[in-house]
C-alpha cells in the first residue's frame, strides 16, 4: 500500500512535471553510497535477472509438472528492454551498488545478452560483473560475453554423476553439456570459475566428494548449496536438507579441510580452504546458518521490480513509472524508499515459522529473480 501510494504521488508530479523541487541532475561520477536499510545494512550488491525462461526444469526450482508447455511465461513487451536495465542499473549503481551479476531463468537464453553485458561494463563505478548460468549454451556465447567485458562466471552443476544430474534438471541436459561449457570459459580465461552445488538428501548427496576432487584438481571454487525453500513450487521439506555442517564434515573426512575468513562484508559463502594449501570450497547456508545479517542484495526481475530479498512476498515496479516518463531523481526515490524500509530476514526467522506457516507463507520464486 506505500509503495503504490508514493507511485501515485510521483506519477503525479511526472504528470505535472512540477520538477523544481527534485534534487538536481547528477555529474556521471556522483555515488552517493549512503543508502542503507532498518538494519542498517548497505546497499552493495544488484542481481539483474533477465528473463523468466529456462532450458532446465531442475525440480527444485522449476518442476517441469508445473512449467510445462501450458505455462505462460511473460511476453517480450513485459520484459525490461536493454537500455532500460542500464538505465536502471546505472541510478542503483549510483546509490552504492558495486557489484552487478546477471542471472535468470537461463540468462544465455535472452537474445543478444553480450550487448547487455556491454552496456552494464560500461557503466562508471562497477567493481564487477559476473554472469550465473547453467552453461549449455556458453560454447557459443564464451568469445562474444568475454569481449563484451564479462569478468567473472558462476556455473551450476549440482553432480557429477550423469542420471543424477538428469533427475536433477528434469531430463534436460547430461553432464557433458555442463561440461563442455566449463572447457570453454577456461579456454576464454575465466578462471577460477565459481560451480554452485545445490544439495539434496537422498538425491546427490553421495556424490559430493567426487564432484569436490574433479574441481579442485581443474582450480575452481566448487560453493555447496542448502536446499533452500525458495519460492512455493518446488515442494520443499526441511528433512531434505543437508546441512553446512554436515557438507563440510563429508568432505573434511577425504579431503581435509581448514575455515578461513570471509573475502568482505555480506559473502554469503562461508570459506574453507584445503589444508594442502590447493584450492577451497565454499557453503551456503541459508538454512542452517543464515547470513540475513550481513545481507547486501537487491534484485531487478525482468519485468522491472526490486526485491529487496530472496524470500521476498513482492517486489516494487520500476518499469511501470520509467515507461511513464519518471526522472531519474523520481526512480531513485522509489529505490530509496524500497530499500530504507527494508527488514527482511526470512532465512533469520524461518525456523520460528511452523511447516504450515512456511507452506502458506507466498514467496516469489527462484527462477523469476535469480538465486
Amino acid at each position: 500500500m506505500r509503495h503504490r501510494r508514493l507511485l501515485q504521488t510521483l506519477a503525479g508530479l511526472i504528470k505535472a512535471r512540477r520538477l523544481a523541487t527534485l534534487t538536481p541532475k547528477w555529474s556521471c561520477l556522483t555515488r552517493t553510497m549512503n543508502l542503507h536499510d532498518k538494519y542498517e545494512r548497505p546497499l552493495r550488491d544488484l542481481r539483474i535477472s533477465v528473463t523468466d525462461r529456462c532450458n532446465f526444469r531442475c525440480p527444485y526450482c522449476m518442476p517441469a509438472e508445473i512449467f510445462n508447455e501450458r505455462y505462460r511465461f511473460l511476453p517480450k513487451p513485459h520484459l525490461l528492454t536493454f537500455e532500460e536495465i542500464t538505465r536502471l542499473t546505472r541510478i542503483i549503481v549510483r546509490l552504492g551498488a558495486l557489484k552487478l551479476r546477471l542471472t535468470g531463468g537461463e540468462p544465455l537464453l535472452r537474445q543478444d545478452i553480450e550487448t547487455l553485458v556491454a552496456m552494464l561494463d560500461a557503466i562508471e563505478g562497477v567493481d564487477d560483473l559476473a554472469m550465473t548460468t547453467n552453461a549449455f549454451l556458453l560454447p557459443q556465447k564464451i568469445d562474444a560475453l568475454k569481449d563484451a567485458g564479462l569478468k567473472r562466471l558462476t556455473i551450476s552443476l549440482d553432480t557429477l554423476d550423469d542420471d543424477v544430474f538428469r533427475l536433477m534438471n528434469g531430463g534436460r541436459s547430461g553432464v557433458d553439456k555442463v561440461l563442455a561449457g566449463i572447457y570453454a570459459a577456461e579456454d576464454a580465461g575465466f578462471s577460477p570459475l565459481k560451480i554452485n552445488a545445490v544439495v539434496q538428501r537422498g538425491v546427490n548427496d553421495h556424490t559430493l566428494v567426487g564432484l569436490a576432487r574433479f574441481f579442485k584438481e581443474r582450480g575452481h571454487i566448487l560453493r555447496f548449496i542448502e536446499y533452500m525453500d525458495v519460492g512455493n513450487m518446488n515442494g520443499w521439506k526441511m528433512d531434505e536438507v543437508v546441512s553446512a555442517a554436515e557438507i563440510v564434515e563429508t568432505i573434511n573426512s577425504e579431503i581435509p579441510l581448514s575455515p578461513v575468513a570471509g573475502n568482505y562484508f555480506g559473502e554469503v559463502a562461508r570459506r574453507y580452504l584445503y589444508a594442502d594449501g590447493e584450492g577451497e570450497i565454499g557453503l551456503i547456508s541459508s538454512v542452517t546458518q543464515p547470513f540475513c545479517g550481513a545481507c547486501t542484495r537487491m534484485r531487478l526481475s525482468p519485468e522491472g521490480q526490486i526485491f529487496t530479498c530472496l524470500f521476498a512476498i513482492e517486489g516494487t515496479s520500476l518499469r511501470d513509472p520509467l515507461r511513464v516518463g519518471a526522472t531519474d531523481e523520481e526512480l531513485e526515490a522509489i529505490i530509496r524508499a524500497t530499500w530504507g524500509d527494508r527488514i527482511d530476514r526470512y532465512s533469520e526467522i524461518r525456523s520460528s515459522l511452523t511447516q504450515d506457516l512456511r507452506d502458506r507463507r507466498k514467496k516469489v520464486e527462484m527462477y523469476h529473480i535469480g538465486g
